[in-house]
């Protein structure tokens, strides 16, 4: 059983970890639920209804959400006037008598601060719907994995279930040639030990199978117990859109929205080296009889704005980083297609040959070798060695397909990488 596949990257690291380690402890339960418990009725659900509903209930999707939520009310902070100032003075600052002087004063930025600041929070709301699709990417992969992992299990079961019938005739003709001393009894005891372990793989599959199940039940996230329709071809089939181009868009998407969010952010520091503009109201008492009332106008001049030049400064090393950063996975992804392309390819060719002769062959030579038996005209020992290359050439075309999805799978869905 193939590991989760690693997600090396950086914003993609901390979903592939959590996901890893929600894996994992869900893996420390199935024992416990195999030991206590037999899998309810099961709901058979399609590849895309599976896809569908991890979508709907995963969890990293939700908090992917509230980030986008976050970040559409941050909008709201765009214009960011000052704290309202408010001060209070009493005593003998006119005369002999105690006075009292009440003002407030309010500073407002000035220029294209308040645009910039907009800006790059629409930008951080992109940025966080960016994330979102990568992780929605992940997720549909993982999901597909394991629903044809189930798949393959099941193509496994009823390899054991025809091995099962195939021996048990075996044991038939092996129980009636030895009443005839046609033969002897260590036919028959051979076919009874092949038949018993046919019956202990077949309980092992079960609870492989059950694994599976709740592989594919943790990464849709929900509490029924869904299993693959059955319906479904145990091939996989690639879709028409080029996954290489999928994951090279989505890993596109992200660092340029990474640039653009950079971008902004050089704009709202260079926009704080504007001065801010101040208006304010006094009332004061002199010789505690009179009431006077005034305004106040100023300006906040930011003397010391090397602060924000640096940090201007640093948001463009860090559009130079991004960019250096999509050219690496630019570069990735296009060899790791290659890669997986000549795989793909290997694994197809390995495919159409069982599909298009070693199956027959295989029937061929189990029907041959069942009749040449039992008419008495093939020896115990030949029939069990044809039987046996009948067999192994079953197991690796099962083997051959399952290695063959995984392989188109991870062409549909290429692993994005950072490092």
């Amino acid at each position: 059983m193939n590991s989760i596949y690693k997600i090396i990257a950086n914003p993609f690291a901390n979903f592939a970890k959590n996901l890893c380690s929600r894996w994992l402890s869900g893996l420390r339960l199935i024992a416990l639920l195999l030991a206590t418990t037999h899998i309810s009725a099961q709901e058979k659900i399609s590849l895309e209804k599976a896809i569908e509903l991890a979508k709907s209930n995963n969890i990293d999707l939700k908090i992917a959400d509230k980030e986008i939520e976050k970040q559409t009310v941050l909008k709201k902070t765009a214009f960011q006037p000052e704290p309202l100032q408010v001060q209070y003075q009493g005593g003998q600052f006119n005369s002999a008598d105690y006075d009292h002087n009440v003002s407030v004063q309010q500073f407002f930025p000035m220029g294209s601060i308040t645009k910039a600041n907009r800006q790059l929070q629409e930008e951080l709301v992109k940025l966080a719907e960016k994330r979102k699709a990568l992780s929605a990417y992940e997720i549909e992969k993982a999901v597909t994995l394991s629903y044809y992992q189930y798949l393959y299990g099941v193509s496994i079961q009823k390899l054991n279930s025809e091995l099962n019938d195939i021996y048990t005739k075996f044991l038939k003709n092996a129980e009636l040639r030895f009443q005839t001393g046609e033969s002897g009894n260590i036919e028959v005891i051979s076919a009874k030990a092949k038949v018993k372990e046919i019956e202990t793989q077949k309980a092992q599959l079960e609870y492989d199978l059950a694994i599976y199940q709740k592989q594919l039940q943790f990464f849709v996230q929900t509490n029924e117990n869904i299993v693959p329709d059955d319906k479904t071809a145990l091939q996989y089939t690639m879709l028409k859109e080029a996954g290489n181009s999928k994951a090279e868009g989505l890993i596109t998407d992200y660092y340029q929205q990474q640039i653009s969010v950079s971008q902004k952010e050089a704009n709202t520091y260079k926009a704080m080296r504007i001065p801010k503009i101040g208006v304010g109201y006094f009332a004061q008492t002199i010789d505690t009889k009179s009431l006077y009332q005034g305004f106040t106008a100023g300006l906040q001049i930011p003397l010391f704005g090397g602060v924000n030049t640096a940090r201007a400064q640093a948001s463009a090393i860090s559009i130079s980083q991004s960019q250096l950063a999509l050219d690496k996975n630019k570069l990735t992804l296009n060899l790791q297609r290659q890669e997986l392309e000549n795989n793909f390819k290997k694994q197809q060719k390995a495919l159409d040959y069982y599909q298009k002769e070693g199956l027959q062959y295989a029937d061929q030579i189990i029907n041959t070798a069942q009749k040449s038996y039992a008419n008495g005209d093939m020896s115990y020992w030949a029939y069990i060695s044809f039987l046996n290359q009948a067999i192994d050439i079953k197991k690796q075309y099962t083997e051959a397909t399952h290695t063959f999805n995984q392989s188109a799978i991870e062409l549909q869905f290429p692993s994005l990488k950072n490092n």
